[in-house]
């Protein structure tokens, strides 16, 4: 049945594609949201390109029609931009009349009695503004497009067969099991799945020779100075080291060493295997777009405070070989520390890209990162999405597990959820019950 969606400001700035995120549905945009978006159309960064392009889309709509009528969209709902020229609302007593939230919620207050023949439903990303609707009789919810699918999804699975004699021979010889010798459901199987089959055979689906494969490293296995602690860290390094996989998303609480094993993976492969020129390390300075601060110095400078988790990472890595990382890599120009605001238009080949803490972006922040990862490059991104600072994200909808229930199906990426804690004891229990 069509519906009435009603768009809040914050889901137009958190992303320009809503307008056509609704199918055969109606969607309105009230004349306090213009104006709200109005105030943010010269800010810095994402939000102020995200409010410019809805101001673009709305502006080349109005050229195919009136908006005022409502136009039709290719979906076949209708796009339409609400003015009450009126303003002859009842105003409950505690709702502020200056402020353009309260507006936003008397419109469609006003509009649901009006079209009653339709369900009216405000969309909005901001909880407390849903809360503030349900009391007063109208129907809200967040913005459902960008949430991710991949709750249940962890990357791997456990196992339990019985393996005839020979078979196991075979695994020893690297030749693998059949699957077909395994109790996996066929729909179950994604690409780059991995398995631990009797608690002791850690190995990953081969889909075109419909094996079990041995992974290509085991705990002895060095990646740069470190030893993989885990069955997890071992799944995701031997994902990053695979020349077939161009995106990895690692997602785990703090401890579990995401950070540690991506830079040290990365490492690997730029200076001792040569595969890619440079390495990327960059997280975003929260929130993204944002002016980086009126710390003194250069761009690089004033970004060292986000980023100083990844110098502590470096040090620990170059530590156990005896050698000071800041001064070793910046004399081999092999690292780069970018800013995340100054992506957009550049084309990166060639490289590892690594963005920590990515489930403070948004998704259409990541799409701008990840479109511009050139030809044979690589990008990693890690984060927990218990940690979000942004103000309109939340588990489910951040820009790490949005990627990570877009790609999850594809040969060329790989999906790692890291659950155990390696940090310390301390850090373990905090993390599950902090």
């Amino acid at each position: 049945m069509v519906k009435n969606y009603i768009l809040d400001t914050n889901v137009l700035l958190h992303d320009p594609d809503s307008l056509e995120a609704f199918e055969d549905n109606n969607v309105i945009i009230p004349l306090p949201v213009l104006e709200e978006l109005d105030s943010f159309k010269r800010k810095p960064g994402q939000l102020g390109a995200n409010c410019r392009e809805v101001v673009r889309r709305l502006d080349q709509k109005r050229a195919e029609g009136d908006l005022l009528e409502g136009i039709t969209m290719e979906g076949g709902g209708k796009l339409k931009v609400l003015v009450y020229k009126k303003n002859n609302f009842e105003i409950p007593p505690f709702l502020k009349r200056e402020l353009k939230d309260n507006w936003i919620l008397l419109y469609a207050l006003r509009y649901g009695e009006e079209e009653k023949e339709l369900k009216t439903i405000l969309v909005t990303k901001d909880i407390n503004f849903r809360l503030k609707a349900q009391a007063i009789g109208i129907d809200s919810q967040d913005y459902l497009k960008d949430k991710s699918q991949i709750e249940s999804y962890k990357g791997y699975m456990d196992v339990e067969a019985e393996i005839p004699e020979k078979i196991k021979d075979s695994w020893e010889n690297s030749k693998g099991i059949p699957v077909s010798s395994l109790s996996i459901n066929r729909e179950d199987i994604i690409p780059n799945l991995y398995l631990e089959i009797n608690g002791r055979y850690l190995g990953k689906i081969n889909e075109e020779t419909d094996r079990v494969l041995p992974l290509n490293y085991d705990y002895n296995s060095k990646f740069y100075s470190i030893n993989p602690l885990n069955r997890e860290q071992l799944y995701a390094l031997d994902a990053m080291m695979n020349k077939n996989i161009s995106l990895i998303t690692l997602v785990g609480p703090a401890g579990t060493g995401k950070t540690l094993i991506a830079i040290a993976a990365g490492l690997k492969m730029v200076m001792d295997e040569k595969r890619y020129e440079k390495l990327i390390v960059s997280k975003p300075v929260v929130p993204m777009g944002k002016d980086i601060g009126y710390i003194p110095g250069t761009a690089e400078e004033k970004l060292r405070p986000w980023i100083q988790p990844i110098y502590d990472n470096l040090e620990f890595l170059f530590g156990k070989k005896g050698v000071k990382a800041e001064e070793y890599l910046k004399k081999r120009n092999i690292l780069d520390v970018e800013v995340l605001s100054y992506i957009r238009g550049r084309s990166i080949p060639d490289q590892m890209i690594i963005i920590d803490e990515a489930q403070n972006l948004t998704p259409h922040e990541i799409k701008t990162i990840i479109t511009r990862v050139g030809e044979d490059s690589k990008i990693i991104l890690t984060g927990d999405p218990e940690q979000i600072d942004h103000p309109y994200l939340d588990e489910m909808s951040n820009g790490l597990m949005y990627t990570g229930s877009k790609f999850y199906t594809e040969k060329i990426a790989a999906h790692i959820h890291l659950t155990k804690g390696e940090r310390s004891a301390l850090a373990s229990i905090g993390a599950r019950i902090l």
